[in-house]
């Protein structure tokens, strides 16, 4: 196999995993913070869904940025796309960057939904307010997401 193909295909799948790995971290927090309010307010469960899921939308950029890469390449045809070196340590390093922005969003988004989860849990009345706070990291992660796709088009393979 073609060292440039190797390293595009290590490319998506540090995105990917990266990605994965901070919206894990991200909901894992949130959902720890939601579960105490819960065992105190089973009531409360609805409202903070959101709260615990939006951090997980870093996967799925994340995802997206994968496929955009495995669609480039043809990978799931029988005429695979085989880059020089030189664009496979492109797409690496596009990837690998835009899956470190998902990975850290995604962390600090799982923080910032705990604080909102406090929020809730305090005055169940807030939570429009609760939720535009994790909403401002999210920014930063969709930023992420189309720096990515503008990027890989710029990547001539």
């Amino acid at each position: 196999m073609e060292m440039g193909l190797v390293i595009a295909i290590l490319g998506a799948t540090s995105v990917i995993v990266l990605g994965g790995i901070g919206s894990s971290i991200g909901v894992g927090l949130a959902g720890q913070a939601a579960a105490g309010v819960i065992t105190e307010d089973p009531d409360k469960f609805g409202k903070l869904i959101p709260l615990i899921g939006i951090p997980g939308t870093q996967g799925f950029y994340s995802l997206l940025v994968g496929f955009m890469v495995i669609m480039k390449l043809k990978l799931l045809t029988t005429s695979i796309t085989v880059p020089d070196l030189s664009k496979g340590l492109q797409i690496f390093a596009i990837c690998s960057l835009v899956g470190l922005v998902e990975m850290i969003s995604a962390i600090h988004q799982g923080k910032v939904s705990v604080a909102s989860i406090g929020i809730v849990a305090k005055k169940p009345e807030e939570l429009g307010k609760a939720l535009i706070l994790p909403a401002f990291v999210e920014i930063y992660a969709v930023l992420g997401l189309v720096a990515g796709f503008l990027l890989l088009q710029g990547v001539r393979v």
